[in-house]
């Protein structure tokens, strides 16, 4: 089972492609797959103040427990990572291993600033046209002001020492041209889990699920089948 954790900003629509790959591909046949959007997000109502990496990991949690849900591989993208490896510390019985697709925040580019700039060059120079169609028509539908409430929470998330708590395998993947989540943040990510692997997916940016959801759930059942066998090491790009 998979669960699907979106970004700031975003909602569990980017994710459309890889949730069809993991529930009726060749990759994963007969997988169930949730995703869904989180408070404050799309459509959702809006929360009355800043909510926490924590609040939300709780959150997800409540929810799959609301639906039945006894053990999970969590597969956060962005900010969503952080997110994943929080469920992960709180509920380690219901979370059986940890995908960070471009994770953040790298803390030597812990800045607004930075970052806005980063997202610009993956719009314009990595993704396809119809992935930032789908991106920032949900920024639209999410507003500035969510956005920007809960932007302080994702910059300031320890993610680097987070994830040397869980117990979890982990697979850090990226997209090859990924400017937000650059290789060297990842692969140190991955160097600082107890349980870490490396992935990459050549050729694609910060969104990587929506340009090669095929490519992204091939490297997540290779790692789960990996995993499930008690292996760790390092993915082939």
């Amino acid at each position: 089972m998979f669960v699907l954790l979106h970004g700031i900003g975003v909602t569990h629509r980017y994710f459309a492609k890889l949730h069809l790959e993991l529930s009726r591909g060749k990759q994963a046949p007969g997988a169930v797959v949730y995703s869904f959007d989180l408070p404050g997000f799309g459509d959702t109502p809006r929360p009355g103040r800043q909510v926490s990496v924590g609040e939300y990991a709780a959150f997800v949690a409540a929810v799959l427990a609301e639906a039945g849900v006894q053990s999970c591989v969590v597969v956060g993208h962005s900010m969503g990572t952080q997110f994943a490896v929080e469920l992960a510390l709180q509920e380690p019985d219901l979370v059986s291993g940890v995908v960070l697709m471009g994770p953040v925040v790298d803390p030597s580019r812990r800045s607004a600033t930075w970052h806005a700039l980063a997202l610009t060059r993956d719009s314009l120079l990595c993704e396809a046209p119809t992935t930032n169609a789908v991106v920032f028509t949900d920024y639209f539908r999410t507003g500035l002001r969510w956005y920007f409430t809960q932007l302080p929470v994702m910059l300031g998330f320890p993610l680097e020492t987070r994830i040397r708590g869980v117990q979890q395998p982990v697979l850090v993947l990226r997209g090859g041209r990924d400017p937000i989540a650059r290789r060297p943040w990842c692969e140190y990510l991955a160097a600082e889990a107890p349980h870490g692997t490396f992935a990459e997916v050549p050729a694609r940016g910060h969104v990587v699920q929506d340009t090669a959801p095929s490519a992204v759930a091939h490297a997540i059942a290779r790692w789960a089948e990996t995993t499930a066998d008690g292996l760790r090491g390092s993915l082939p790009g």
